[in-house]
């Protein structure tokens, strides 16, 4: 899945028109059904969030054996866990016994053992099950058999990425393929070592709007004019309603005068050592289905983890990340965050105003998409090809 990049990015009206001769000026979007029925989100629970790679933990936030965190993955929860040999491993958060959850909290730390608090079921940090009260009385029993249900992990950009599938899809094409696809070039998100930065700031956002009103409101940049004046100061080409995204491998350049990516265009901190030229002054922003936003620019990286609870509500989890010697140096970080902060928070709001319209008669049959959201089009085959292969 190589593509091939030019060390330069052109600019916008160098990239191919956004509208293909004869491709109609308006295009459907799905119905408001989709958004707001029970039965359809629990339909993208089982095809789309159990069948697919999830982005569920911060490697980092797990640094010692015992160190654990509980994630919701489609309608199960998933319990990550650091082992004594200092791997990461992932179960299901259900004890074999009678199903009560293994640990309540959303993240911990435990001293030698995991026991589930209603019989004392107790399983090492490797999932096999150790002890229960008479337990000796049932003869020799496979304690690997009898042992947490482990799930598929695989650890990539420095987070841990789970899937709960029984034949899970290849990651190099799901994952890595998309963003490839995406920016054009293999290598291109290597030059930012992501794997390599370290946890600057956390921000955790309760969104009261279906996860797909989220992803289409990243995708698309019609609406930055309207509500980001912040970010089209910085990446003035936004206000032009063409998101980056809609061109294979085009970064936002900086606009004049603007010398960092910061909330009033100052400074930030030191460039990412590794970038190349043409990724120096442009963000690059990548949708990596289902739930995860990728913010890339020259001194730091934002990444948003989605974990959709109901077909109106759903989490956000956003990391900005920085070199480890920014961190260690106690530099100040809020203009930095801040930019991206207020962006959230107002595309959230959109995208909460957005949700009461979805149970209108007037979005009974949809809405429409304009040109510079045509490439929202595909998202939407992808969600109906993956609802309704797998409905039951």
């Amino acid at each position: 899945m190589t593509l091939t990049q030019p060390d330069s990015v052109g600019p916008v009206e160098n990239c191919p028109p956004p509208v293909a001769p004869g491709t109609p000026a308006l295009q459907p979007t799905l119905p408001g059904q989709a958004y707001t029925d029970p039965a359809y989100f629990a339909a993208e629970q089982r095809s789309i969030f159990e069948e697919m790679w999830l982005c569920a933990a911060f490697a980092a936030d797990l640094p010692s054996p015992g160190g654990f965190r509980t994630v919701t993955v489609g309608r199960e929860s998933v319990l990550v866990v650091r082992g004594r040999d200092g791997g990461l491993r992932a179960f299901l958060n259900s004890c074999r016994h009678r199903g009560a959850l293994i640990c309540t909290q959303p993240h911990g730390q435990v001293r030698r053992n995991l026991q589930c608090t209603y019989h004392a079921w107790t399983y090492g940090l490797d999932g096999k099950l150790v002890a229960a009260p008479n337990l000796s009385d049932l003869g020799e029993i496979d304690r690997t058999a009898y042992g947490l249900i482990p799930v598929a992990t695989t650890e990539w950009l420095g987070y841990l990425w789970v899937c709960l599938a029984d034949d899970p899809p290849s990651f190099e094409d799901s994952v890595i393929g998309s963003v490839t696809t995406r920016l054009g070039d293999a290598q291109a998100i290597d030059h930012y070592r992501i794997d390599r930065l370290a946890l600057g700031r956390r921000e955790r956002y309760d969104v009261a709007a279906n996860w797909k009103l989220i992803i289409e409101n990243f995708m698309e940049c019609y609406h930055c004019a309207t509500i980001h004046p912040e970010l089209t100061e910085v990446l003035p080409e936004f206000a032009d309603g063409l998101a980056a995204q809609y061109y294979v491998g085009h970064g936002a350049l900086f606009g004049d005068g603007i010398d960092g990516f910061t909330v009033d265009g100052s400074a930030g901190v030191e460039t990412l050592p590794g970038l190349r030229a043409a990724q120096d002054r442009r963000y690059y922003a990548i949708t990596v289905r289902p739930q995860v936003f990728i913010n890339l620019v020259p001194d730091h990286v934002i990444i948003h983890r989605m974990y959709p609870m109901a077909a109106d509500r759903t989490i956000v989890e956003c990391d900005w990340l920085y070199h480890p010697g920014v961190i260690e140096a106690g530099t100040d970080l809020d203009r930095s965050v801040e930019l991206f902060h207020r962006v959230n928070l107002q595309d959230f709001e959109a995208c909460e105003r957005t949700q009461p319209g979805m149970s209108s008669r007037a979005y009974r049959r949809g809405g429409v998409l304009v040109p510079a959201e045509h490439h929202i089009t595909q998202f939407h085959d992808w969600v109906r090809t993956q609802v309704d292969s797998r409905r039951e």
